[in-house]
């Protein structure tokens, strides 16, 4: 399964989108094979889960600041390297083994930190949830804006989401009795575009940290 979804993650769309398996982001990555450990990582990461998976997390597309160096959605290389150890996440959460950064040192000592990911990391952990769940994206790669380079964020076109259908699609089909957390509008309109129902949630982003903890909370009171 890992390697035939791999391989299906090689065809991303043209334009502004880095694909972090398959290329290397030579301004700002650590090394020429940068992509190869983020295929490490992904590999890592779905294998501890692959027999256990209940939930799939979706949220809009990876970021500068988590999977473009990471390769694993909405993890970042602070919690893979240990700087989140203050808020009781840790790297062995994601998955076991020693981590290598794939960003250079100079652009951020400690590595880049997405807030969301340390809130969505924090409820996986708070509800023993962190090996049940696979986190992903309604569109899989990393869009930035031309404008201003590798180090930017910017919302998927509808024509990229739809290039992303087949990706999105492949990997609901692995896990067919798992339950669908979309966070966010735009996880919840790609899931609605291609008549997958699921359970929307809150993004932590601008404010909406709390109603999303809340709603998780509720979620997983009424599963038990």
């Amino acid at each position: 399964m890992i390697d035939e979804f791999l391989n299906l993650l090689k065809d991303s769309p043209k334009g502004e989108v880095f694909n972090p398996w398959w290329e290397v982001d030579f301004e700002h990555d650590k090394h020429n094979d940068s992509h190869k450990v983020r295929q490490q990582n992904l590999r890592a990461y779905f294998s501890e889960r692959l027999g256990q998976v209940q939930y799939i997390m979706l949220a809009e597309a990876l970021g500068y600041q988590g999977g473009h160096f990471t390769g694993i959605p909405m993890t970042s290389e602070r919690l893979l390297l240990g700087g989140l150890a203050d808020k009781q996440l840790f790297a062995n959460h994601v998955f076991t083994g020693k981590y290598q950064r794939t960003s250079k040192e100079n652009l951020n000592q400690k590595g880049f930190n997405e807030p969301t990911a340390t809130i969505v990391w924090s409820e996986l952990v708070r509800f023993n949830l962190t090996h049940k769940t696979i986190l992903w994206n309604s569109f899989s790669w990393h869009p930035y804006k031309k404008q201003s380079g590798f180090l930017s964020n910017r919302t998927p076109t509808p024509s990229e989401r739809r290039i992303g259908r087949e990706v999105l699609q492949y990997l609901i089909a692995q896990f067919p009795n798992v339950r669908l957390l979309a966070i966010g509008k735009q996880a919840q309109q790609q899931l609605a575009e291609i008549k997958i129902s699921c359970s929307g949630l809150r993004h932590p982003a601008h404010g909406g940290a709390r109603l999303f903890r809340n709603q998780l909370q509720d979620l997983m009171a009424g599963q038990s």
